[in-house]
């Protein structure tokens, strides 16, 4: 995937808790029902982009990551996706 400064990214995050938020996908109980696993949409903005594989993203409240270009919950955000979620980017 190429990626540039500017671009807009869409990152599944997978997360474990006792009450999965509202936005929560693909849900999955644990085996003893204490806690259940599920997948969590982020939308960030790439601000830099490293030679060695890797990029620099902004949340919406400001936070850095720095992650692979690789990564399979890395996609970079549709036409369609950057108008019906444009809240969520920023």
């Amino acid at each position: 995937m190429k990626l540039k400064s500017g671009n807009f990214v869409v990152y599944q995050k997978e997360k474990t808790s006792t009450h999965p938020s509202l936005r929560a996908e693909k849900v999955f109980p644990a085996r003893h029902g204490d806690t259940y696993s599920y997948v969590i949409r982020k939308f960030w903005k790439v601000l830099r982009v490293f030679d060695d594989e890797t990029i620099e993203v902004e949340t919406r409240r400001g936070k850095r990551r720095t992650l692979v270009c690789g990564d399979h919950r890395m996609r970079k955000a549709g036409l369609w996706q950057r108008l019906f979620f444009k809240d969520r980017f920023f």
